[in-house]
C-alpha cells in the first residue's frame, strides 16, 4: 500500500549550522509542521517499487540543494539536486519583508498597519513554494502546504544566526 509522505526530515549539520536559539526554533517548528502533514511522492520509478513513507535529508552539495530520499529503514533511494540560484531572489525578498514585519511588531504598530506587511510576506512565501513545486514537478509530487514548509527549510540555508 502506498504511503506518500515524509516521516522524518534531517538538515545536514554542515549545511544548516545553528548558532542562534531563535533560528533553531524556527527550523524546529518548520520540521514539526512538515511532519504533521505532507504529501511527498517521487515520480521516478524506484527500484523494487517502494511507495513510501520516506525519510528526507536536505543538504548542499557543490552549490546545489541535494534532497536525499530514503525508505523508512534509511536506505537511500535517490538524490535530487536543484540549483539554488533560482531561489535567491524570492528568499531575499522574503527576508526583506520579514524584517519589515518584525520592525512593525517591535514598534507596536496598529494591526491595520501590520496586516498588509503580513499579507505581502505570505504572498512572497507562497511564490517561493510555487517555484519549488515547479522545480520538483517531474521529480516529486508535493502538495502546496508541503512545498511551503520545504521552502521554509530552504530559506534556513540563508539565515546567518
Amino acid at each position: 500500500m502506498a504511503d506518500p509522505r515524509i516521516i522524518a526530515i534531517e538538515l545536514d549539520d554542515d549545511t544548516f549550522p545553528t548558532r542562534a536559539i531563535a533560528v533553531d526554533r524556527e527550523r524546529q517548528i518548520a520540521i514539526h509542521d512538515l511532519l504533521a502533514g505532507n504529501h511527498f511522492e517521487p515520480r521516478r520509478p524506484i527500484e523494487k517499487g517502494f511507495h513510501g513513507p520516506y525519510r528526507v535529508k536536505l543538504r548542499v552539495e557543490e552549490g546545489r540543494l541535494a534532497i536525499d530520499i530514503a525508505d523508512a529503514g534509511d536506505r537511500l533511494l535517490e538524490t535530487i539536486k536543484l540549483g539554488l540560484t533560482r531561489f535567491r531572489r524570492p528568499i531575499k525578498d522574503y527576508f526583506a519583508i520579514c524584517e519589515s514585519y518584525l520592525r512593525a511588531l517591535g514598534e507596536q504598530q496598529q494591526p491595520a498597519q501590520i496586516e498588509p506587511i503580513d499579507m505581502a510576506r505570505r504572498a512572497i512565501h507562497n511564490q517561493g513554494a510555487e517555484l519549488l513545486r515547479n522545480c520538483l514537478e517531474n521529480k516529486v509530487a508535493i502538495d502546496f502546504e508541503t512545498a511551503r514548509r520545504l521552502f521554509t527549510l530552504i530559506t534556513a540555508l540563508h539565515i546567518r544566526g
